[in-house]
């Protein structure tokens, strides 16, 4: 279980590479999930047993723009009851992170990740499994102008590493045993520069998971019964300093230094029964979970997860509804911070969710699925972004309001043609007062008021369709193509001199202020060689926002700060398989 930050400013990403499958539940998620349960993703590592190799495996290399290099070495073999799968994944560039400015300023870095998985069936009704994953990253600050030429040099650093051990256990023909134990260690460094500017501020962040779980499954007649128990500690270190750099600037805080340290350990027990029913035309989700939480806030949750789907069997439609009571824990980063004396101790977010939907096979190859959701969420959390730095502070709103909808068809190969098209909508509405967290630098807490308004995420459209054609079993093309008709933009200060050159990409009349419309397109093209029915070599080359389109993800946003789209990107990559 990971339920920290996994993005690359405030954390080491998985390595997508070392995934075989992904399973993402939006909607009626299962009571087993719970912390942060917006989304889940469930992720099944790869693994070498059974492959009826000892020993095989691929290096790539890859090369783009901005002086990117990277390469991904991965090995695998094992028989019926042992089996093995290591990954290395190394990269640096000179455009880590999103911009900040139209330039693109100190921003390099780098990263490496490795992975290993073990396996191991001592016996029929019995398998071990154990991983390591660990990750270090180390890259500079993007720079504002401003910034640049005053000589900021500000770099992060974060290193974490997770290990897991499982053991599953075959009871009867019908019936299994899960227990597995896993921990995991985040560190995160700021370092300052002389050059620090409107403020200057370090960090030293440790964060610590330990989670213990069970799990029972059963298969009887028309019930499918997964019921468990979870057991997690985390404890937080952190250590802050904040100091204001420029005489003009002002916050609540200007003229002052801040330094904060503090220790905690927090823990969530958890327990959940869920029963999948077949009956007639009808399935049903009958599920409950129960979470108590301990730490800077406490709080218990009982939490039901039901859904139902209707099979119409003449025209092929599957109609479905669901409940979900969430209970999303506080993010651990800054926690202890954001939840001190100077601020208000975050609590819970508790949430109601209902979706409604439906999926169409139109013919053998196509398939439509459509969905409507509506959350309503008190206490709902966020996070207040440092600056456009790798820094985030948790902060927690009265209530919140999202709906959102869904359509997204499906084409499966025809003659080696696949693709697919989605359209999302998503309105989100919060209302103050702010119930908890910290802001530094931010007006938007006395802007704001105690007035309803619309979150920087909410967006009216996005449209995105991917295209494949493969020739030959050989050769295959890609093309992607998005549209997105831009977030909510939070103008505090556009006259600033940084942000004066980024408005004539952002809609500050429109109510609310948006970014503008932007449609970004990419393009790719492979090559397979194979030599007797094994693959040797493949090579690949993909274009970036093949327009060129100066876009913007964020501007000035309280929560994100501003993100400047990439600008068009060569690049290429050549893999062997040995």
């Amino acid at each position: 279980p990971v339920s920290d930050q996994l993005t690359g400013a405030f954390a080491n990403a998985v390595d997508p590479s070392i995934a075989q499958s992904v399973e993402l539940f939006t909607g009626n998620v299962p009571a087993e999930y719970g912390s942060k349960v917006s989304g889940v993703a469930s992720i099944i590592t790869r693994s070498g047993i059974g492959s009826g190799q000892k020993f095989r495996g691929s290096t790539a290399l890859g090369w783009s723009e901005f002086d990117t290099l990277s390469q991904v070495t991965q090995a695998s073999g094992g028989t019926g009851k042992v089996g093995y799968f290591v990954s290395l994944n190394t990269m640096k560039s000179n455009r880590f992170l999103d911009q900040v400015s139209l330039n693109n300023l100190h921003n390099g870095g780098n990263s490496e990740r490795g992975f290993a998985r073990f396996d191991w069936h001592p016996a029929q009704n019995s398998q071990l499994r154990f991983s390591l994953m660990s990750g270090r990253s180390s890259f500079q600050l993007a720079n504002l102008q401003s910034q640049h030429d005053a000589g900021q040099q500000q770099r992060q650093s974060m290193d974490d590493f997770s290990s897991s051990l499982g053991w599953l256990y075959t009871l009867d023909p019908r019936s299994t045993l899960d227990i597995s134990a896993s921990y995991r260690t985040s560190i995160t460094r700021l370092l300052p520069s002389p050059g620090d500017t409107p403020v200057s501020a370090s960090q030293a962040r440790h964060l610590t998971t330990t989670t213990v779980a069970t799990r029972y499954s059963r298969q009887q007649g028309a019930h499918t019964i997964r019921a468990g128990v979870d057991l997690q500690r985390f404890p937080v270190s952190e250590n802050f300093f904040f100091s204001v750099t420029s005489p003009s600037f002002v916050v609540p805080l200007a003229g002052r230094r801040l330094f904060f340290s503090s220790k905690a350990t927090g823990a969530m027990d958890s327990a959940f029964f869920e029963d999948k029913i077949q009956w007639m035309r009808f399935h049903l989700t009958l599920g409950a979970r129960y979470d108590n939480y301990r730490f800077l806030s406490h709080g218990t949750q009982l939490q039901p997860r039901l859904g139902i789907a209707y099979n119409l069997r003449e025209t092929g439609t599957i109609f479905r509804a669901s409940y979900n009571r969430n209970y999303q824990t506080p993010p651990n980063e800054n926690l202890l911070l954001s939840s001190s004396q100077n601020a208000t101790a975050i609590r819970p977010e508790r949430q109601d969710v209902y979706e409604v939907g439906l999926q169409q096979p139109v013919s053998a190859k196509w398939s439509l699925n459509a969905s409507y959701y509506h959350k309503e969420s008190k206490d709902m959390q966020d996070n207040d972004n440092f600056f456009n730095t790798g820094v985030i502070f948790p902060i927690s709103l009265a209530r919140a309001r999202v709906n959102g909808a869904e359509l997204r068809v499906v084409a499966l190969p025809i003659h080696g043609v696949s693709g697919s098209l989605s359209l999302t909508h998503y309105h989100a509405i919060v209302t103050p007062p702010f119930t908890g967290g910290l802001f530094f630098g931010s007006t938007i807490v006395t802007d704001v008021g105690n007035r309803p308004f619309v979150i920087d995420h909410d967006q009216t459209l996005s449209v995105h369709g991917v295209l494949n054609y493969s020739f030959r079993k050989r050769y295959w093309t890609n093309l992607s193509m998005r549209y997105d008709s831009g977030l909510v933009a939070n103008a505090t200060n556009p006259t600033d001199p940084d942000y004066a050159q980024l408005l004539p990409y952002v809609n500050l009349t429109s109510n609310p202020p948006r970014v503008n419309p932007r449609t970004i397109t990419d393009v790719a093209f492979g090559y397979d060689f194979v030599r007797n029915d094994r693959k040797r070599w493949d090579a690949s080359v993909q274009i970036t926002n093949i327009a060129n389109q100066t876009a913007l993800f964020n501007f000035q946003s309280a929560f994100v700060g501003t993100r400047i789209v990439a600008p068009r990107m060569f690049g290429a990559k050549l893999r062997w398989y040995f």
